[in-house]
C-alpha cells in the first residue's frame, strides 16, 4: 500500500484518533498529579502565634504544616511578654500553602539603657524634644525661683538627681526642676541700703 492511499486510509485515521485519545488522557493524568503533589485548592489558615514563645509557635505551625523563620528581636514592648513573638507575616488568618514560612520578630527580654544627654540650661521644650527620641517620658514639673524662665535646673528620677551620662532604662519618667522666671531677693540684698544708711551717719 503506498503512502497515499495509506494516509486516506480508515486504518490511518482510526490510529490518529486512539493517538490523540492517550495524548489527552496523559496530559490529563499529568496535571491531577500537579494538583495532587502541590496541594492545588488546599489553603491552610494561619494561626495567630502573638505573645508565644519561639519553640511554642514552632511546635504549632509544624502541626499545620507551616513553618517559623526568626526575622529579628525589636526593641522591648511592654504590652507583650518578654521574648514572645510581636509580628508575623502573613498575619493571623491568612490563607496559605502548606510549607510556607511564617516570618515573625521576637520582643526583647526589657528596656534597654540608654545614656542621658546634658540637658541642664536648655529649655524645657528642647529637654522634653530630647527625651522622647530617646525612649523617655515626661513626668511631673517643679517651679522653683529663677530668672530664667522654663529652662531645666535639675532632673530627677523617683526622687534621685541625675546627671549627664547616668545610665537609665528606656520608657522611664523623667521628672524636672524648671525655673519659673521671677528672681526674690535674700534678706541681705534687702539689708544693704540701710548698712549704707548708717555708715554715711
Amino acid at each position: 500500500m503506498s503512502l497515499k492511499r495509506f494516509l486516506t486510509s480508515s486504518a490511518f485515521f482510526k490510529n490518529l484518533v486512539v493517538a490523540l485519545v492517550i495524548v489527552i488522557v496523559f496530559l490529563f493524568a499529568i496535571v491531577k498529579f500537579l494538583d495532587f503533589s502541590t496541594n492545588h485548592g488546599e489553603e491552610i489558615n494561619v494561626p495567630d502565634i502573638t505573645k508565644m514563645k519561639l519553640e511554642v509557635a514552632e511546635e504549632k505551625l509544624d502541626e499545620e504544616g507551616l513553618e517559623v523563620f526568626l526575622l529579628d528581636t525589636v526593641d522591648f514592648k511592654p504590652e507583650f511578654p518578654p521574648y514572645t513573638i510581636v509580628e508575623q507575616d502573613p498575619r493571623p488568618g491568612s490563607k496559605v500553602k502548606d510549607g510556607r514560612k511564617i516570618y515573625v520578630k521576637l520582643n526583647a527580654g526589657g528596656f534597654s539603657t540608654v545614656t542621658l544627654p546634658d540637658l541642664i540650661n536648655k529649655t524645657f521644650r528642647q529637654a522634653a524634644n530630647t527625651i522622647r527620641t530617646l525612649g523617655l517620658q515626661e513626668g511631673k514639673l517643679k517651679y522653683v525661683p529663677n530668672i530664667a524662665k522654663d529652662v531645666v535646673l535639675e532632673i530627677h528620677q523617683n526622687g534621685k538627681k541625675l546627671k549627664a551620662g547616668d545610665k537609665i532604662l528606656k520608657n522611664s519618667t523623667i521628672d524636672f526642676v524648671l525655673g519659673d522666671g521671677k528672681e526674690l531677693f535674700s534678706d541681705e540684698n534687702d539689708s544693704i541700703p540701710s548698712q549704707e544708711q548708717d555708715s554715711i551717719e
